[in-house]
Parts: C-alpha cells; structure tokens; sequence
C-alpha cells in the first residue's frame, strides 16, 4: 500500500497520519519539512523525518519497557511507524529543567540557568492563536482534560523526564526541556490517557554536558546550521545509527 492510495488522516507540520492496517491504528509518517515560529519559517532539511522516526522508536520503545505505555507500537520502515489511534487532548505540555527559549523572555532570566525544580507548563494547541499558556483552570472549564486526566499526565511527565534525563545523561547531553502530547486510548467505555506524538530533537531541547553546544531545532529556529549534523550526532551518542542508510550518516542537506 503506497502513501497515494490509503487515506489520509491528518497533516501537521513534521508529520502525517494515514489510515493504518487494522482498526485502532494508524501510520505516522515523518516529513523532512522543519518549521519554526508557527510555520513563519520553513525549509526542507534531507534526512531529518527518518532520523526522527528512529529516536523517537528508540525513546518510546524504552518508554513502554519502563511501564510508560504511549502509543507507538513498531517501526515500519526509514520514515514510519505503526502506532495506536488515541483521541488527542488539544495541549502541548512543556517539562523544563533549564531556562531557555520563551522562558527565558517571559522572565527576562539567562539561558543556561537551571532550574530549582522540573517546572511543567500547559500551552492550548493552537496553531491560530499561537498555542497560548494555560492554567490548570483552563484546561477543566473549557473541558480539554479533567482534573484525573490533570494528575496522571503530570505524573507521567515527570517520570518521562527523570528516564530522559538520565538516558541522555549517560550519552553526555543536557536535557533542557522537551514538549509532549497526550491522547485518549478508548477501550469500551474507558479511556485511558497515554504518551503520545513525538519524542526527538524537534521536541526537546538538548545541550552538549561539556561544551553547551544545541543538538536541537533551535539550530534551524536561530539559523546556527548544521542541523542533520546535531541531529545525527545525537542518534550516535545513543548508538542507534547502524540500520540508517549512508547519507544520513554523512549529515546529508
């Protein structure tokens, strides 16, 4: 079945979803467009979906060993991967160890400076109104997540962090800070609420332990080049290189 016949779900800016194989799933595909400031800025960058649909296998297939159930069921090939049909709870929730980006500016305090605590931040997914930061009290009156839904997203955040955090640890990068989605895995009557999306370098911040160099899509957001480089560098530093073809390993643009 070829991405011209099967039927397309959605389409966001990195990513589409197709109708998948059996009834509850779908087929996440992984583009190479890059898009900053709400799609103001956009490019093509050669490689970067099928670097992001290996990370983002390798993190979520951890993520489910620890007991943190998301949707990704397997890969499928270089750009997609099979994953579970969630109800998405319209929020992107923001976990922060370091300052850094719109922090930074909301505060007026220095990029770079850690944190005393993870601080977890809501933003409406809107593309309209800029995805605007929400309160706990938003969320309940306008009826996106109940207060239940609240704490175990919450909850689940956290753990996320503390895996990522030491995961990327080992490998000798900062974590900074990372966004993630969540959505709502009917079974019956019940609805169970689970990690879904992404988890690569378009959606968190990673910093060289040693040198502060980014390994992120800040380097597309500020123009710092070298974009498939930093991305490849930190499929490397997780040892999941290997099953990639040789021009993203060269850092292909």
């Amino acid at each position: 079945m070829t991405t011209k016949t099967r039927k397309k779900i959605y389409e966001g800016k990195a990513k589409i979803l197709y109708e998948g194989p059996e009834p509850g799933t779908l087929v996440q595909y992984f583009k190479d467009d890059a898009t900053a400031f709400n799609g103001e800025k956009k490019a093509q960058l050669e490689g970067k979906g099928v670097i992001n649909n290996r990370i983002s296998e390798f993190v979520m297939t951890k993520l489910n060993q620890i007991g943190v159930q998301n949707h990704f069921i397997r890969r499928l090939n270089l750009r997609e991967q099979l994953i579970r049909e969630v109800e998405i709870i319209p929020l992107e929730v923001v976990c922060r160890n370091v300052v850094a980006g719109s922090m930074a500016k909301r505060f007026g305090l220095p990029e770079g400076q850690a944190l005393p605590r993870s601080i977890i931040e809501f933003y409406y997914k809107n593309d309209a109104l800029n995805d605007p930061l929400v309160t706990e009290e938003h969320i309940t009156a306008f009826n996106w997540a109940n207060t239940q839904e609240i704490d175990d997203i919450l909850a689940t955040t956290l753990r996320v962090n503390d895996f990522l955090s030491g995961m990327f640890a080992a490998v000798g990068i900062t974590l900074v800070d990372f966004k993630i989605e969540y959505g709502r895995l009917f079974e019956g009557d019940f609805a169970r609420v689970i990690l879904a999306d992404e988890i690569s370098p378009d959606s968190c911040r990673l910093w060289d332990s040693t040198s502060g160099e980014k390994l992120d899509k800040d380097r597309f957001r500020r123009d710092m080049g070298n974009v498939i480089e930093s991305y490849t560098e930190v499929a490397k530093r997780l040892g999941i290189m290997g099953d990639m073809p040789r021009v993203i390993e060269g850092g292909a643009q």
